[in-house]
């Protein structure tokens, strides 16, 4: 039984993340969203999802 309670105690430690995982995890978080931002908001991406919203709305109109 103690080498069963050991195993969860040692289980029990490896769990979730820590701080400075959370910090590197919010780090590359936002850095993601600051590269998608500026992709999303560049001109050749915008006139392309103009594109497809246009012919997305040509399609259901008819």
């Amino acid at each position: 039984m103690s080498k069963l309670i050991s195993r969860l105690g040692r289980l029990r430690s490896e769990r979730g993340m820590t701080t400075a995982e959370y910090a590197v995890g919010t780090v590359a978080a936002c850095g993601f969203g600051g590269v998608l931002y500026k992709l999303l908001t560049s001109e050749p991406v915008q006139t392309l999802l103009n594109n497809v919203i246009e012919k997305a709305f040509g399609v259901i109109g008819g």
